[in-house]
């Protein structure tokens, strides 16, 4: 769509008012790449785990002949007889955490006696979690001077070591898939990305920024120099959480001790966001394209990918050409540049298994370049689609700009790739808390934290 618009500000009353133009630029939405062709909720789990393995052994195998040349690469199976050689294992790695999740234990017979369900916890880590390398076969005990501290499930990695008498893996060095290459695409296009997340509708906090927000990108606040900044806008992402951005009522215990009152009061609240995140689609969707993603807390299903919020729920904007509805995570080619991103379960959910770490949300984001997984961590503790005859989430191509929504603050970087290519790594905060939303340049990828806070 394309919007022109006046600036109220000017210097001399006799001249005409600066119109700006806001140009349109290709969007292409690739979300469905990380959709199931088919419906199959019978399969089991470990389907997921053997495609992953399946997929990215070809790929440190060729990368760990070039790295530890002349080293046999062998197979668990085959380290029952291999004492003191030095040798290569691939596989996935495995945190055997005792607080991690546990459907079993929630159901025990203490839980059932006196009805209460533990609260959640803050992370999963504790000092008696071990590590292990598994294949479709076998798992083996992990030990070693690298620091193990930093891994989740579900990474698939090469380790070059030798096993002990023991029977465990001792590692001296460790090798990732990296990051996939760069796609082929034209020179990027002229104009700017907006990024918001964590809008949290649902309540009134933050009224004022919202507006403010909206009233920049419609070009009826600021200087001529900040609307004319604002008109390069060609595309607002937001990036989930638009209704809520906890769960207050707490859901985890509400199957046992909830009541019909605070299920009365959450369906409410629901309604109430819903119709507030209408209203203000429905005012921005008048001056620019908007991508809205579904996030933990907002209509929509529980599993990643998260489907699209329905449209039919949206009154007044569901008519907009100009709003697409995506998944979540998303993937997208916005002016010539790939974009992908997440609401930001998949790094909430590392740092949680995790623990106390001093890493931030933006290295755990660069991580998962190096992993080349969106979502290393699922299924085993964020929840997903039980894919069986490819893992989507897997990356295909290196994205120019990779983002995460609803982090604790911004931070942002520029990543090289392999191929010696800059990706844009972003944390996206959220806007409830932080009244930030985050500005990209397409062509350069420059990036500008746009605050709207009154402080």
């Amino acid at each position: 769509m394309v919007k022109n618009y006046s600036s109220s500000v000017s210097i001399d009353s006799n001249k005409e008012p600066q119109v700006f133009t806001r140009d349109t630029v290709d969007y292409q939405d690739l979300g469905s790449n990380f959709l199931q062709k088919t419906k199959d909720y019978a399969k089991q789990f470990f389907y997921v785990y053997s495609c992953r393995l399946q997929e990215l052994r070809s790929i440190l195998e060729d990368k760990v002949s070039k790295k530890w040349p002349n080293i046999k690469i062998l197979k668990l199976a085959e380290l029952e007889n291999l004492e003191d050689d030095k040798c290569i294992v691939i596989g996935t790695l495995f945190k055997h955490q005792a607080w991690k999740p546990s459907i079993l234990r929630e159901l025990s017979d203490e839980i059932e006696e006196s009805g209460v369900v533990p609260e959640r916890r803050a992370h999963y880590a504790s000092e008696k979690d071990q590590v292990f390398l598994e294949d479709e076969m076998l798992r083996i005990k992990v030990v070693g001077d690298v620091d193990l501290s930093g891994i989740v499930t579900g990474v698939v990695c090469a380790m070059l070591g030798k096993t002990l008498d023991d029977g465990s893996f001792k590692i001296e060095d460790w090798c990732f898939p990296g990051c996939p290459p760069h796609q082929d695409l034209p020179a990027a296009a002229s104009g700017k990305l907006l990024l918001v997340s964590g809008l949290d509708l649902a309540s009134d906090t933050n009224n004022l920024a919202r507006h403010l927000l909206l009233e920049w990108i419609s070009g009826m606040a600021g200087s001529s120099e900040a609307q004319e900044k604002a008109a390069s806008i060609i595309n607002v992402v937001i990036a989930g959480n638009s209704i809520k951005t906890t769960d207050s009522e707490n859901q985890h215990s509400r199957g046992l001790m909830g009541t019909k009152a605070l299920e009365i009061a959450s369906s409410r609240e629901l309604s109430i966001g819903v119709s507030k995140l209408d209203k203000l689609l429905a005012e921005m969707l008048n001056y620019c394209s908007v991508t809205l993603m579904p996030g933990q807390f907002d209509p929509s299903n529980v599993m990643l990918p998260q489907k699209p919020i329905h449209r039919l729920l949206l009154r007044e904007s569901k008519g907009f050409e100009n709003l697409k509805g995506v998944n979540n995570p998303w993937s997208g080619v916005v002016g010539n540049r790939l974009i992908c991103g997440s609401s930001g379960q998949p790094i909430e959910d590392i740092m949680r298994v995790i623990g106390d770490s001093e890493a931030t949300a933006l290295q755990w984001l660069e991580k998962t370049l190096e992993w080349r997984h969106f979502c290393p961590t699922a299924p085993d503790t964020l929840p997903s689609y039980p894919f069986h005859d490819k893992d989507l989430f897997i990356m295909q191509q290196c994205p120019d700009i990779y983002f995460a929504g609803n982090t604790d603050k911004f931070e942002t970087k520029i990543w090289k790739a392999e191929d010696d290519k800059p990706v844009r790594l972003i944390c996206v905060p959220k806007f409830s808390t932080t009244s930030t939303a985050v500005l990209v340049d397409i062509k350069t990828l420059d990036v500008t934290p746009v605050s709207f806070g009154i402080n």
